[in-house]
């Protein structure tokens, strides 16, 4: 019979499905206080973790409605709202049957749990491409233009190239080639979408980090160039940097 702390290393290592379901099953007729306790907490594990599979399940329906089509691809911008730093727009092509668990819309997740994300969709996914436009631009053409720009150079960016789009509520002109799919709140409806939102997220806020290196007196670090109190403070004391957008910032300065 296996001591105590042995059980619990094997609990400590059932981290997916098959070593929960084996656990539970190795371990149920034990009829110590400790191994039911630590069973009770497998089967609680084993519940989120059926429960987390369903969700992706059904956040995978757009993918299986449109997979006849071929290389999927999802899309999603983050930055359209700052006061400074780029628009950043990513996409993303999943494999099919994809089994990456916990993708949501990147708003809904902690930053810890985005950066775990994105290392497994990089690791995983058929294609990334990443698309960006900054400061300067945004304020030549105006903040949709300069969004549906850097979303048309994350498309073209990828190897192998998609077949269909599926896209956070909007329908990107430049892209008339491609079948678009355009879905409200995709980011939380669409496994792909989700990734991308992911990837520009992380990709957005890391180099927010590095701004924020150049131009402490912002809060870049925190804020990521949005219009925080104290971030409208500095605006007002300082007065904008080179990565503010200027067609944003008129009633603060």
């Amino acid at each position: 019979m296996k001591s105590i702390s042995e059980i619990k290393e094997c609990l400590q290592a059932a981290s997916g499905r098959e070593k929960l379901e084996c656990f539970i099953e190795s371990f149920s007729d034990d009829g110590r206080a400790g191994v039911i306790k630590m069973v009770d907490t497998a089967k609680k594990r084993l519940d989120n973790l059926l429960k987390e599979i369903d969700r992706i399940y059904k956040m995978s329906e757009y993918e299986r409605q449109y997979g006849e089509l071929g290389l999927l691809c999802g899309i999603d911008e983050v930055g359209r709202g700052p006061l400074a730093g780029p628009v950043y727009s990513a996409a993303v092509i999943l494999p099919k049957d994809c089994d990456i668990l916990y993708l949501n819309d990147s708003k809904k997740l902690t930053e810890k749990k985005r950066e775990e994300l994105y290392d497994v969709i990089m690791e995983k996914a058929v294609a990334v491409g990443i698309g960006s436009n900054e400061a300067e631009r945004i304020d030549e053409i105006n903040i949709l233009q300069a969004t549906y720009e850097a979303m048309t150079k994350a498309v073209n960016s990828l190897t192998p190239k998609p077949d269909a789009l599926l896209i956070d509520a909007v329908h990107i002109p430049q892209l008339e080639a491609y079948k678009q799919v355009s879905i409200i709140k995709g980011d939380a409806k669409s496994i792909s979408i989700a990734a991308a939102s992911i990837v520009a997220k992380v990709t957005r806020d890391r180099l927010m980090k590095e701004y924020a290196a150049q131009y402490p007196e912002y809060g870049f670090d925190s804020n990521k160039g949005y219009g925080s109190a104290d971030h409208i403070a500095a605006l007002k004391k300082y007065g904008p940097c080179p990565i503010h957008r200027r067609s944003f910032i008129g009633n603060f300065v």
